[in-house]
């Protein structure tokens, strides 16, 4: 099956606004807020929903971008020898409301690393999670409090996000690996 667009660029924007809009109304003011990007489409996403929260409420949020390589359980088991991409955190996570931001949530096992990689940098008040898609299939208990779009899948399928910033078009695209 060959890849096929589930959500074009006008809905991929729809579901940030509403994320948006959620974090607004479930923080009660973002002044305290910092949105931290999971590399690498997390950043772009996390940069987008900053630049309509300022929109909206005429405030800038910090960005961070995470790199969770070196947290990454599949690596250690596998072998594999992890390259290291700087995190770039512009603001203490101490007593913030940090919320984390990926494209997927798929098997859980990033956002846990990337809890791992906050919780070494600060300790925040409180640590929510936001992402562009939902897929299902968890490793982990762990589930986005921000959820761009619900889609269901098969474990034979993957998701691919592709963003303005580095695929030069936003849109979703479903994919049925070859088993």
């Amino acid at each position: 099956m060959p890849k096929k667009e589930v959500i074009d660029a006008v809905t991929m924007k729809r579901a940030l606004t509403r994320i948006t809009y959620e974090i607004i109304e479930r923080n009660r003011g973002i002044d305290n807020l910092v949105l931290v990007g999971i590399k690498t489409r997390g950043i772009y996403i996390a940069n987008r929903i900053a630049q309509r929260l300022e929109q909206l409420e005429n405030v800038s949020v910090p960005v961070g971008e995470l790199d969770i390589t070196l947290y990454r359980d599949d690596n250690k088991r596998e072998g594999i020898e992890a390259e290291l991409h700087a995190s770039d955190i512009p603001a203490s996570l101490e007593g913030k409301e940090v919320i984390l931001v990926d494209d997927v949530l798929y098997t859980g096992r990033t956002i846990r690393a990337a809890l791992d990689a906050v919780m070494d940098l600060g300790r925040p008040k409180r640590i929510s999670l936001a992402v562009l898609v939902d897929r299902g299939h968890r490793e982990l208990p762990i589930r986005a409090d921000f959820v761009g779009k619900n889609i269901p899948t098969a474990q034979t399928e993957e998701i691919i996000v592709e963003v303005e910033e580095t695929d030069g078009q936003d849109r979703i695209l479903i994919n049925r690996k070859e088993d």
